[in-house]
This record gives C-alpha cells, sequence and structure tokens, in this order.
C-alpha cells in the first residue's frame, strides 16, 4: 500500500499539485486519472521520486519515502518497477539484456539465476522465444511487454505505469491492460497507472484518482464513477464517443 499525504509541487510560479493525498491499494490496479496538464505524470514522479515534492509525505507500507535516509531510500526504490511511455528500451541491448538490466544493477544474483528470472518474466508476458531479439526487431505492442518483463523481474512490490497504452492500437491496449491487471492480482503487487484512456478505466480500474487542475476532485471505483455528480469528472468521463452513447443507453 502507498499513501500519500498533503502533496504539493510548483514549477517557478505554477502551482502543479495543490495538496494531493490519497492511498494505493496493494493487489489493486489504482489509476490517476485527468485531462493533459492536470499533474498526473507529476504527481507519479513525486512518487518514485524522480521529482521532489514541495510539501507532504509519501509513505510505502508505512516507511516515509519523503524524508528517508539514503539507505531506506534505496530500499523502497528496489520494490519499485517503472513501465515508462516509451517502453525505454535499450536499443543496443537484446529483450533478454533489457529485462535483466535490473537484476545487473540492483542484485549479486549469478548469471544462471538471473536468466531463470528473466525467462520466467518473459514467458508471464506471453514472449517465451524473443530473448536475442533487438527491440528495432519487435513491435510496439511487444516492446510493451518486453517493458513490463523489466519492471518486474526484481519480484517488485510496487508497479509504475504511466501511459502504458500510448501509440497502441485498440486490441493490444486491451492486452496490456489485463496483462498489468492480472500480474497485480498474481503476485499482490501495488500498481499506480497514470492514464487518460477511459478503455482502460472501465476495464482495469479498482481504484481511481482523478484530478482536475492539481487537486483530487474524486476517488473510487470503476462503478461508482458512473453515477458520481462531479461535475469535472462528468465531463472528462463523457468526452468519449463512446462514453456518450453509454451514457444514453447504459446496457450497450
Amino acid at each position: 500500500m502507498i499513501e500519500i499525504s498533503d502533496i504539493k509541487k510548483s514549477f517557478d510560479d505554477v502551482e502543479v499539485l495543490k495538496g494531493i493525498s490519497g492511498t494505493f491499494y496493494q493487489g489493486k490496479t489504482n489509476l490517476i486519472i485527468g485531462a493533459s496538464g492536470t499533474g498526473k505524470s507529476v504527481l507519479l514522479k513525486c512518487m518514485v521520486g524522480l521529482v521532489k515534492p514541495d510539501e507532504g509525505n509519501i509513505l510505502y507500507d508505512g516507511r516515509d519515502f519523503t524524508h528517508a535516509d539514503r539507505d531506506l531510500k534505496t530500499e523502497i526504490r528496489r520494490e519499485i518497477g517503472m513501465l515508462f511511455q516509451g517502453s525505454a528500451l535499450f536499443d543496443s541491448k537484446s529483450v533478454e539484456e533489457n529485462v535483466m538490466f535490473p537484476l545487473d544493477i540492483l542484485t549479486t544474483m549469478p548469471k544462471s539465476e538471473k536468466l531463470e528470472r528473466v525467462n520466467f518474466c518473459l514467458q508471464r508476458v506471453g514472449l517465451s522465444d524473443v530473448n536475442n531479439k533487438m527491440p528495432s526487431e519487435i513491435s510496439g505492442g511487444m516492446k510493451k511487454r518486453v517493458g513490463i518483463a523489466r519492471a518486474i523481474v526484481n519480484n517488485v512490490k510496487y508497479l509504475f505505469c504511466d501511459e502504458p497504452n500510448s501509440g497502441l492500437d485498440p486490441q493490444t491496449s486491451i492486452l496490456i491492460d489485463n496483462l498489468i491487471h492480472e500480474i497485480t492480482e498474481e503476485f499482490g503487487i501495488t500498481t499506480v497507472v497514470v492514464t487518460h484512456d477511459m478503455n482502460s478505466v472501465m476495464e482495469i480500474g479498482d481504484h481511481i484518482m482523478f484530478l482536475h487542475k492539481g487537486v483530487k476532485e474524486w476517488d473510487g471505483d470503476n462503478e461508482s464513477m458512473l453515477t458520481t455528480d462531479v461535475k469535472e469528472l462528468q465531463d472528462f468521463i463523457y468526452a468519449n464517443k463512446f462514453m456518450k452513447r453509454f451514457r444514453n443507453n447504459p446496457t450497450i
């Protein structure tokens, strides 16, 4: 579980996060949603330590990450996996080498154990025969799956995904959504996904936080979201053409 309390962040004189508090639950796919420019990615970067908040606390299972010393921060960072928007694979490394990279820099495992773990993760994401391929030789959807394998290879407790469906066709997006959801439940990971994709919200949104202009306007599950009376959230949901049809005909 990850708890955030009164997170504030400004850049120059622009206040991007205006006191965000909330909880992200273990074994659940927790989504942060909102329109572009609402602070979603900044909040995620604060949570993983890429950006330091101006105020507030971030707790990983009760451990204060924001004010931790170097040893505790290192310990928590070893438990975090990250799936980047563009997959962020190393072009000069094979699929196997990409997935093994976190084990190379974070562990002292012998090579045989690393390879066993890499093969397990690749098999889990449905890629058991691409070890020696280069990123340029695989599709965008396969790159995302390699990115997921790399993110979980170190037996992480916390998984962060930044717009995991960006640039993918609808069918591949569903595959990636389902894979993230399955892995979250299977391994009991606390997963946080930043997205503006309403299909993802409806498919895998166990717990959802909605941001609007740097403020948390609502949180809850995807079923209660559809009956919310928060105007900003209604506007966000029903900006999608399919969701407009759904509102007019809930039996679709």
